[in-house]
């Protein structure tokens, strides 16, 4: 029951998320001003990962004076070293779906993914929406991501959104110097 719940709260989130953030296909920025919620995209390759169905361990705050600037979006970074690392491949540490849900993007929407809800496979981050949502990810991630790899082509220029979404962790703001 609590999962046919999570499931029509998803869906009713995809289908009421129309009111544009932003421009077609950048990165989603929620109200911090920051990509990914002005955590450290590089970071999360740095941390040992939890065995799938256990939530990972919290994403790394970035500092509001160490930042970059890519797909539309300000990064901001722990170090000036992450900061590097991420300016030489921007597209290896950036979160797929330009950070939205990855579940929802398999299920045909586009969501704002939390990094709380994180995991990187096969080299890549992928952020969910609630805990409840990654934990429906992780059941068949290989499935998930082949059908939201299909779907996102056609999702991609839809506007992002701005809109709050229920039980989201609402993340800190940057570290500010």
């Amino acid at each position: 029951m609590k999962r046919m719940l999570a499931v029509f709260a998803l869906t009713g989130a995809i289908s009421s998320f129309a009111v544009a953030s932003s421009f077609a296909g950048e990165q989603y920025v929620d109200a911090s001003g920051f990509a990914v919620s002005g955590y450290d995209i590089v970071a999360f390759f740095d941390k040992d990962q939890n065995p799938v169905g256990e939530r990972q361990p919290a994403p790394t705050p970035g500092r509001a004076n160490i930042t970059a600037e890519w797909n539309g979006a300000t990064f901001a970074f722990a170090s000036e070293a992450n900061r590097d690392r991420f300016l030489a491949d921007p597209a290896a540490f950036a979160p797929a779906y330009d950070g939205h849900c990855a579940f929802g993007v398999a299920k045909g929407g586009k969501v704002p993914g939390d990094p709380h809800y994180w995991r990187v496979v096969d080299g890549t981050l992928y952020l969910n929406l609630q805990q409840s949502v990654a934990t429906m990810w992780e059941e068949d991630i290989p499935g998930n991501l082949d059908v939201a790899e299909a779907n996102w082509p056609g999702i991609e220029p839809a506007p992002a959104s701005e809109r709050p979404v229920p039980e989201i962790e609402v993340a800190a703001a940057p570290i500010r110097n």
